[in-house]
């Protein structure tokens, strides 16, 4: 009889799924089908905004920064997938700074979440208007990653906003191109105020003449004639919103070169 029931025990621990633990807690909790790797504990935690308070920066709560600026934006919105609380920020930190890239799937399957706010927000925009049926349908054109400095990339190993892009891409069938180049290092932003942030991100970015010729194939290959291009710039937190408005300044003088009108918009995974 025992002999039956070690053999029945070994045969059920071989057809149940093996609970691994939590990629984020540590726990043995059931898994998530969404976001493998991941507890559903620690996926029913997440702060989600799924309701942005302010449509422009896709912030949270209050936001006086889009409300007290005059200048026009370089970007039509943001939106980010989830409030940056002090869970979020060991999250990134334990990818961005330790290096654990089991992390990276997780995050890029959570700015997916993102993508698909801003796509629902304007394909209903484009539904509610009197527009012929072929131009309510709303998809982006090109992923273009913010991205990092020289000694930054040495000291990490790998652009966290590039990563995030490809699980983008790859989800979306996007195509991604590294536009950008950051002509100098800035340093690190979190420890800067708003107005240092937005001085040092003063010409920090430029044209990437390596990918020149491929971006010009692209336009006139992919470029739809009927409507103003749509380019999604992904970088890991908007917190003053400086870093996205250089990047979208110098993707509009690109487009503008090319002669093309160009729709710029941002994905970051965190607002914080």
């Amino acid at each position: 009889m025992s002999a039956l029931f070690s053999w029945l025990t070994k045969v059920q621990a071989l057809l149940s799924p093996s609970i691994t633990p939590c990629l984020t807690c540590g726990k043995r909790n059931l898994g998530s089908s969404e976001f493998p790797g991941v507890c559903r504990n620690c996926i029913e935690s997440i702060p989600w905004i799924r309701s942005p308070r302010c449509l422009k920066c896709g912030r949270h709560v209050g936001c006086p920064d889009c409300t007290r600026s005059s200048e026009p934006s370089p970007i039509i919105c943001n939106r980010s997938a989830v409030a940056y609380t002090s869970v979020m920020r060991e999250w990134l930190g334990q990818y961005k700074y330790r290096g654990n890239e089991r992390y990276a799937p997780l995050l890029g399957l959570m700015l997916d979440r993102a993508y698909l706010t801003l796509k629902k927000e304007k394909q209903s925009a484009l539904l509610s208007r009197k527009s012929s049926i072929i131009h309510r349908s709303w998809s982006a054109d090109l992923l273009v990653p913010v991205p990092v400095s020289d000694s930054r990339l040495m000291e990490r190993g790998f652009n966290q906003a590039e990563r995030l892009a490809d699980v983008l891409s790859r989800c979306r069938k996007i195509p991604q191109l590294p536009l950008l180049i950051r002509t100098h290092h800035t340093g690190k932003q979190s420890f800067k105020s708003r107005a240092e942030r937005l001085a040092d991100m003063k010409h920090a970015f430029a044209e990437n003449p390596a990918v020149t010729t491929q971006f010009a194939d692209w336009f006139n290959r992919e470029v739809p004639l009927n409507r103003p291009v749509r380019i999604i710039i992904v970088d890991d937190i908007y917190t003053t919103g400086s870093t996205i408005r250089a990047c979208a300044e110098i993707i509009q003088q690109v487009g503008s070169d090319y002669g093309y009108a160009v729709e710029v918009y941002s994905l970051t995974w965190a607002r914080s």
